[in-house]
């Protein structure tokens, strides 16, 4: 390949020049109340670094950004705050209600997102990085990743764990959930899967098991 090695992602370029480390990263997905922040902190408490795309998602919609600019040329000022924030609620029934508009919204936020994203893994030093996305498959953000892990709950229990985390109504989160890619492709498409219906500590136990196979599997490179 030369000097440096490319990697196209969805018409991006993940490029690493000559003598620029390459981390090796683990996509973390699962559906809302799954539970991918425990999974994802408890990862980070081992020294692991970790991106979020929903952090990133927020950082891209800050005011002034392009994607709050848009946003706000597109919808109007019923898209804001009073400190001109983005108005979640009122943004995320109006995406959920009306595909169409969910599709204009991400043609504007995912390609902002991967840049960022992208940029952040590059600048890991951790002995590999952890990708966080509810979208990971969806958004081919997996594309980014050498392998995918997928925190996984019953669909009833997740049900109750986001209305009782997000004190949303029961109609709000199913629509998030039936917007989303049906859990059992998630299965189908992940290369791991760790089962978050009981305890914490069943989680971490997991987690510490699959930890250890990447540390060596990032390190044998």
């Amino acid at each position: 390949m030369g000097a440096g090695s490319d990697r196209l992602v969805s018409g991006y370029t993940l490029s690493y020049g000559s003598g620029i480390h390459m981390t090796w990263v683990l996509g973390l997905t699962g559906g809302i109340g799954s539970g991918k922040t425990a999974a994802s902190d408890y990862l980070a408490g081992k020294g692991i670094r970790v991106v979020d795309a929903d952090v990133v998602a927020r950082e891209v919609v800050q005011p002034g950004e392009p994607a709050w600019q848009a946003l706000r040329e597109h919808f109007g000022d019923q898209v804001l705050c009073a400190d001109q924030t983005l108005n979640r609620a009122w943004l995320r029934e109006k995406v959920f209600a009306e595909p169409d508009e969910r599709r204009w919204l991400e043609s504007q936020t995912h390609p902002r997102i991967r840049e960022s994203i992208i940029r952040q893994l590059q600048a890991a030093r951790s002995p590999y990085a952890v990708l966080v996305s509810p979208l990971l498959f969806e958004s081919g953000q997996h594309r980014l990743t050498q392998r995918t892990l997928l925190i996984d709950v019953p669909s009833e229990l997740q049900l109750s764990r986001a209305c009782q985390r997000d004190q949303a109504d029961e109609i709000q989160i199913r629509r998030i959930i039936a917007a989303q890619m049906p859990a059992a492709e998630k299965r189908r498409l992940a290369d791991d899967i760790a089962d978050n219906s009981h305890t914490l500590q069943h989680l971490y136990a997991q987690l510490d098991t699959l930890h250890d196979q990447y540390l060596q599997t990032a390190a044998n490179g």
